[in-house]
């Protein structure tokens, strides 16, 4: 149970990574991250990140960095949280949507779910556009250096791999 998430990262490092999908996946993982959990509104971004071809180990790695960072933004995320719930233009709207009852378990009609995914979705796009290039430059000499390495040699599959081709022969 403990191996599976490490053989999971080895397996990032130790394979010719995409930069492109490991940006997606920090940006993903970062939106993620920044909603509080145990709400129906997590686990769709949850099952996004795991349903899209992103680089799932980046994604989690996001998650995990952010979801212990994100407690600090909370007055932040409340603040608009209660501006969007509070604006008298959105009223019908928000009553007609809360109506429903499914929506409910999103949790959006909480301030700092409504505003934690807001500030996610808005910073989806530029999170990606920072860590792309910086993906671009240093993934593949990261990867190159990660491969060497026995421990992530071994938890990747690849000694398993090489005795079963040895024996074969």
């Amino acid at each position: 149970m403990l191996l599976k998430p490490l053989r999971l990262a080895a397996r990032a490092f130790a394979l010719k990574l995409s930069p492109r999908r490991m940006a997606a996946g920090l940006a993903l993982g970062t939106a993620v991250g920044m909603v509080p959990k145990g709400n129906l509104t997590a686990v769709v971004l949850m099952a996004l990140l795991c349903a899209l071809q992103v680089n799932l180990a980046a994604g989690l790695v996001a998650v995990f960095a952010v979801s212990m960072l994100a407690p600090l933004a909370d007055p932040l995320f409340h603040e608009i949280g209660h501006a969007v719930l509070t604006a008298d233009r959105l009223q019908p709207m928000w009553t007609w949507l809360f109506s429903r009852p499914v929506v409910l378990w999103t949790d959006l009609n909480n301030t700092v779910v409504m505003g934690s995914l807001l500030v996610a979705l808005v910073s989806a796009y530029p999170v990606y556009r920072v860590t792309s290039p910086l993906c671009e430059r240093y993934v593949p000499v990261i990867s190159e250096k990660v491969r060497k390495w026995k421990i992530v040699l071994w938890l990747a599959g690849a000694s398993v791999t090489d005795r079963i081709g040895a024996a074969s022969d």
